[in-house]
């Protein structure tokens, strides 16, 4: 079994609760692809439980993957979670913006944000989130825990999101 399919499975497992996570569990799991992305950060003390979902909300298709941990009542809580979302809803920032404002259920007139840029492509982050427009129908979110990770960590997790080559992808 080549190495692609053993981290796709391993997420597969971990992500049903079949059995817990091998160490370093999170870092395959976040250099491995996510519909064109990889995360090459992940913040120290992150959750180990790690779950990719495909949804579709309001037109767009989301793929996510999530960081969560186990509480000490047997619950579980979000550190970080990053999302690819594509659709045409999606064609320039002030579009992005207001899809997420909706999304996130904010006031668009009240929602504190501030611009982010990730290289050339302009965004807007607040805390606990940033997003960013990679192109015309594609945008990249990262929502990590502002309780427990400090506001510079969302800066080095987002910017430790990229795009995938073709020549870089797996498979």
């Amino acid at each position: 079994m080549g190495l692609t399919a053993r981290v796709l499975l391993t997420v597969f497992v971990v992500g049903l609760g079949l059995i817990p996570p091998p160490a370093g569990a999170q870092e395959e799991a976040a250099m491995h692809e996510l519909a064109g992305f990889t995360v090459d950060h992940l913040p120290e003390g992150i959750g180990d439980q790690v779950t990719d979902f495909h949804t579709e909300w309001g037109g767009v298709a989301f793929a996510s993957r999530v960081w969560e941990r186990e509480l000490p009542d047997g619950g579980y809580s979000v550190d970080l979670k990053v999302n690819v979302l594509r659709g045409d809803r999606l064609a320039d920032l002030a579009a992005t913006r207001a899809f997420l404002a909706e999304y996130h259920e904010r006031d668009p007139a009240e929602w504190d944000l501030r611009p982010f840029r990730h290289g050339d492509a302009a965004g807007h982050r607040t805390d606990g989130l940033a997003f960013w427009l990679v192109e015309r129908g594609l945008v990249a979110e990262v929502r990590l825990d502002s309780a427990r990770f400090p506001e510079p960590e969302l800066t080095r997790t987002a910017l430790g999101v990229h795009r995938v080559g073709p020549a870089e992808r797996s498979g």
